[in-house]
């Protein structure tokens, strides 16, 4: 089985879309289906970020970008999940989709920000449950 067969690809915000849906299409040629997945991070007690109808229908505006950029090319499937950690939520999507690996772009920050935000990329590499491929930059992006 390929390892790009079905990626399951994070989503954070209509940029974030854009500029993953670039880096991913070079690639499109080994992938037979994208889940597209934005996760609503849940605050565990402490007061969410904004109201959860905002977030939903922003989550579902990020994943249409996703859906009209790639769905000529490959199959695509969208979900939005909710969850306290962001990068457990990702492998347990991914488990329940059937993904074959977690494909992402890194995002930019500087080290302090990564530090004191809790880096996403570092998370999601250290001690995975199935492959993650960290996409290059487009030349879009």
């Amino acid at each position: 089985m390929p390892i790009l067969e079905h990626v399951l690809v994070p989503i954070a915000s209509e940029n974030d879309a854009i500029e993953t849906c670039a880096a991913l299409e070079p690639y499109l040629d080994e992938v037979e289906r994208v889940t597209a997945i934005h996760v609503i991070e849940k605050g565990g007690g402490a007061v969410d970020k904004a109201p959860l109808e905002k977030r939903r229908e922003d989550a579902a505006e990020f994943l249409a970008v996703v859906d009209g950029r790639l769905s000529a090319d490959v199959s695509i499937d969208t979900r939005t999940a909710f969850g306290t950690s962001v990068v457990r939520t990702l492998f347990e999507e991914a488990e329940d989709a059937g993904a074959t690996a977690i494909a992402f772009r890194p995002r930019g920050g500087s080290r302090i920000v990564r530090l004191l935000a809790g880096d996403t990329a570092t998370n999601l590499v250290t001690d995975p449950t199935l492959p993650v491929v960290s996409l290059p930059a487009s030349e879009d992006g």
